[in-house]
């Protein structure tokens, strides 16, 4: 063996290992995706022979799958029909958005307490950014979830984050099926952010409040009634 090999041959410290996530978290992350996005909608017959040939897996692991949705809270079991993607209410929707915005605001609190770095909000602001001159409306939506599980994380909060995690399947559900109906300026959404980001970076608490509560309010516009209604 030569020098050369010597040196250009992998350490141990480089190889990192493989990952072989189970076919039924692989199953359920695609449906998650898919009902968190509305291509699947509140209300869908999860047909698990259907799934099955659709994916070309066998119905064992999209059985266990969908148990694990359904403790995600985004299925649920119809007496004598099966499992189906979980219907919103009125009420649901209402309480996600007033949950959504006391959990941003004390994030918005606590980090400015801590006097936390905030510069790692810029990626997904630039991303949102860039989706939008693209007119990637799911790039957007992606970026945006980055962005505020950031905002949730920056606050050292671990059961606050918990909370967050769980809560935000329906924040990204209830969005989608929003955006399928109505038609938003991209650019408007993308440049909703930065200005949250610049009041933190100033330390400056009320603003940064009163963006972050404008901003989880922005549908403070929109009947929550209607998205239910559009269902039917």
């Amino acid at each position: 063996m030569t020098q050369a090999s010597v040196l250009t041959a992998p350490t141990a410290a480089d190889l990192e290992p493989i990952e072989q996530t189970p076919l039924r978290v692989q199953i359920a992350d695609r449906l998650r995706r898919a009902i968190i996005t509305a291509k699947l909608r509140p209300g869908t017959v999860l047909v698990e022979t259907a799934l099955a040939e659709q994916m070309n897996v066998s119905r064992a692991p999209v059985r266990e799958a969908i148990a694990i949705l359904e403790n995600d809270g985004l299925v649920e079991t119809l007496a004598y029909k099966g499992k189906r993607v979980k219907p919103l209410t009125v009420r649901e929707v209402e309480e996600t958005w007033s949950l959504r915005q006391t959990f941003e605001v004390m994030a918005i609190r606590r980090i400015l307490e801590r006097r936390a770095d905030v510069a790692s909000l810029w990626i997904p602001c630039r991303a949102m950014r860039d989706a939008a001159a693209l007119g990637d409306r799911e790039g957007l939506i992606l970026a945006d979830e980055q962005f505020h599980r950031m905002l949730i994380a920056l606050s050292d909060h671990h059961l606050l984050l918990q909370s967050w995690n769980a809560l935000y399947l329906r924040i990204n559900q209830i969005m989608a099926l929003r955006n399928r109906r109505d038609s938003d300026d991209l650019a408007e959404i993308a440049g909703n952010h930065p200005p949250i980001v610049e009041a933190l970076q100033l330390g400056d608490t009320r603003t940064a409040v009163r963006l972050i509560s404008d901003h989880t309010r922005a549908l403070r516009d929109f009947d929550p009634a209607s998205i239910v209604e559009w269902l039917g």
